[in-house]
């Protein structure tokens, strides 16, 4: 028997795949990248998509 050991490894790559990208990209917005962490919380991911989408990048460079 597995004993459910299998959804914590989903969990954990699930989080991989969503704090990388943000622990990426936010310092080029002028937010620490530790913040990225708090983007495994689903409402705190939305909130810093909105951030990055509607604030320019600290380069001058919008894209």
């Amino acid at each position: 028997m597995m004993g459910g050991g299998g959804g914590l490894l989903w969990w954990l790559i699930v989080c991989v795949l969503l704090v990388v990208p943000f622990w990426r990209l936010l310092p080029q917005y002028g937010i620490p990248k530790y913040v990225a962490l708090l983007a495994i919380l689903p409402l705190v991911a939305i909130i810093l998509l909105w951030i990055m989408a509607f604030r320019e990048k600290f380069d001058g460079d919008i894209r």
